[in-house]
């Protein structure tokens, strides 16, 4: 044991996971050691869903580490960036003992794992100077130095506040907290970001960990697909966590058809697409009466505060336009996120934003 695994649950150190039939060496053309139905379902488009996927799809592993830019080792498939953040705080996380540190407001399901796993709940908060949202890095450290804190969930950029993460802040973030705690950047939105990825620090630390999706840029957030990078014995180890089939095996064959070459084409265009959206709602929010501070966003979305904002959310849903409500989240009680839509939706929103409520 050395690095990263030093930091494991004492009793995970040693645990190889469910031996399921897929994960078996043996091959043949036979296949009666899964209980599976020999014959296929009606419902089968021929995908031969009657048999257990691959526990990692080999196919969608490799094109995923090729677009990433790691190898197959540092990477495994997860069902979205949901199934990582479950899999980190359980493998790290002895309940009642090991803290979780967020930076609020953020991502909800950091806070949801934690409490699932009886994690204790550590709140770093942004600060948001100037109209910046920021992050203090020093008091994060200390706060780890203090806490028996195992796992840091930074998000870049930030959902909802929407900024990014500078590389040397990560980096210097991952060798502070190296032999004290897993560093996670959860990258869900970087495609949209000028910010660079972390994933080209995972060389210099073997605490660093990123979460990607391709619920995003990539338009399948029904699919479900995701990947944690990290070290490649960081990776083994959660493999052993993980449900036995993770990826459905549709779900794997849509993946791999986004990123096949033209699907790859078409996320670029989609995403410089949503960044001019991006841009002209950002312009076009910030003269509605009523709203106060639009700010810069590197994601799909824009977080906006309102002089009235249950006014504001109420004129959306008459109109019929959902827009999600933060105001539970720490110090966004008068703000909504917007998702960036096509031109015609954004339009829909900025002009039941100009109509008052009717009486």
């Amino acid at each position: 044991m050395n690095g990263v695994l030093d930091l494991l649950r004492p009793d995970l150190r040693d645990f190889a996971g469910y031996a399921s039939a897929r994960r078996s060496s043996a091959s043949g053309s036979v296949w009666l050691n899964a209980n599976e139905s020999p014959l296929p379902s009606l419902a089968d488009p021929g995908q031969g869903l009657n048999r257990y996927p691959e526990p990692q799809p080999i196919a969608l592993r490799a094109r995923m580490a090729e677009l990433y830019g790691v190898r197959s080792d540092q990477l495994l498939v997860t069902r979205g960036s949901d199934e990582g953040i479950d899999l980190l705080v359980r493998a790290f996380c002895r309940a009642g003992v090991d803290g979780v540190l967020i930076a609020p407001p953020c991502f909800g399901m950091y806070a949801v794992a934690a409490r699932v796993q009886n994690a204790p709940l550590i709140e770093e908060p942004l600060r948001d100077r100037d109209g910046e949202w920021r992050l203090d890095s020093s008091s994060l450290r200390r706060s780890v130095a203090r806490r028996d804190v195992r796992v840091v969930f930074l998000c870049s950029p930030a959902n909802p506040t929407g900024q990014s993460l500078r590389l040397d802040q990560v980096r210097g973030l991952a060798q502070a907290l190296e032999g004290r705690a897993v560093l996670v950047l959860d990258e869900a939105y970087v495609e949209f970001s000028r910010t660079g990825s972390a994933t080209s620090l995972l060389p210099e630390f073997s605490n660093l960990v990123v979460l990607r999706t391709l619920s995003k840029a990539h338009a399948l957030a029904g699919a479900r697909v995701g990947a944690l990078l990290a070290a490649p014995e960081l990776v083994a180890m959660l493999g052993n966590l993980s449900a036995p089939y993770p990826i459905a095996a549709p779900s794997a064959a849509l993946a791999l058809a986004a990123l096949s070459d033209a699907g790859l084409e078409r996320s670029r265009q989609r995403v410089q697409t949503t960044i001019r959206e991006r841009l002209s709602l950002f312009a076009a929010l910030s003269k509605v009466a009523g709203v106060t501070q639009v700010y810069p966003s590197e994601g799909n979305f824009l977080l906006v505060r309102f002089d009235d904002r249950s006014d504001a959310y109420q004129r959306l849903l008459r109109a019929g336009v959902v827009v999600r409500d933060v105001s539970a989240m720490r110090g966004l009680d008068n703000a909504l996120r917007i998702s960036v839509g096509t031109a015609e939706e954004n339009l829909a929103l900025l002009q039941a934003l100009r109509v008052p409520v009717a009486a």
